[in-house]
């Protein structure tokens, strides 16, 4: 058994794998912070909930961009596994050669989501991850992480909009009704999830011009199942990607 571990900006996704398949999928809040004790018992809190026993020889692995947290999350592999958790970095084994400029600067969320599109999907690939940030991650035929673009992400964007307006409330981030907006509200709606969908296909579009051929467009991320079917690029949504990846790179290790 596996439990990985994504922990993010905003939010924390842990998946359950019993070998390839993904039996149980968990989101918490990032922001809180957690002494691994407090973290043990929320783990086990959720495999209860769940109905899951995790084996005495449980594997955890973790991607995390919040290194406050990391240290906890290790923690909390040791009292309940007695196990060392895998930490993926940039000079972890993951069958992808990182040809950013300083690998160590790329996140971990991203290498996962690398290595799962390059396993999962049709190379060459860009992964658009919409989540605090939308990140956009190239990986080529033949398996080599060339990086991408980082933009501030659909909910940074507009509370900082809502924030700064003193006569804009905020609103639900769901489909538009229509791009002319009758009212403050479906102005807004408008605004922002059209401009998303199409910050994405711009993006997109530059990219597969450098490249040269047409990629695969995988969506993950919290966002995506909303701005998926507004975007004319993105061809697959995968909400379990970097989870996934990061059962790869446990393979792999």
């Amino acid at each position: 058994m596996l439990i990985a571990i994504d922990i993010g900006n905003t939010t924390t996704m842990m998946g359950v794998f019993q070998g390839e398949d993904l039996i149980e999928k968990w989101s918490v809040t990032s922001g809180t912070a957690r002494t691994a004790d407090e973290i043990a018992l929320l783990i086990k809190g959720l495999c209860s909930s769940s109905d899951i026993v995790p084996e005495k020889n449980t594997r955890v692995t973790i991607a995390s961009v919040v290194p406050s947290l990391t240290g906890a999350f290790r923690g909390m592999a040791s009292k309940l596994f007695g196990s060392e958790a895998l930490v993926v970095t940039s000079e972890t084994p993951t069958g992808i050669e990182i040809c950013y400029r300083d690998p160590a600067s790329v996140g971990a969320d991203r290498i996962a989501n690398a290595v799962a599109a390059s396993s999962l999907h049709r190379l060459p690939a860009v992964v658009v991850d919409l989540g605090t940030a939308t990140t956009f991650d190239v990986i080529t035929g033949d398996r080599k992480y060339l990086g991408g673009a980082i933009a501030p992400g659909l909910v940074t964007s507009a509370e900082y909009l809502f924030q700064k307006g003193a006569k804009l409330s905020p609103v639900d981030f769901e489909a538009p009704v229509r791009a002319i907006g009758r009212t403050t509200g479906e102005s807004l709606v408008s605004g922002i999830m059209y401009g998303a969908a199409g910050q994405v296909d711009e993006i997109v579009r530059r990219i597969a011009e450098e490249l040269g051929e047409k990629p695969a467009v995988i969506g993950t991320g919290g966002l995506v199942e909303v701005v998926a079917p507004l975007s004319r690029s993105i061809e697959t949504v995968d909400t379990s990607l970097t989870l996934h990846g990061l059962r790869l790179i446990t393979d792999m290790n």
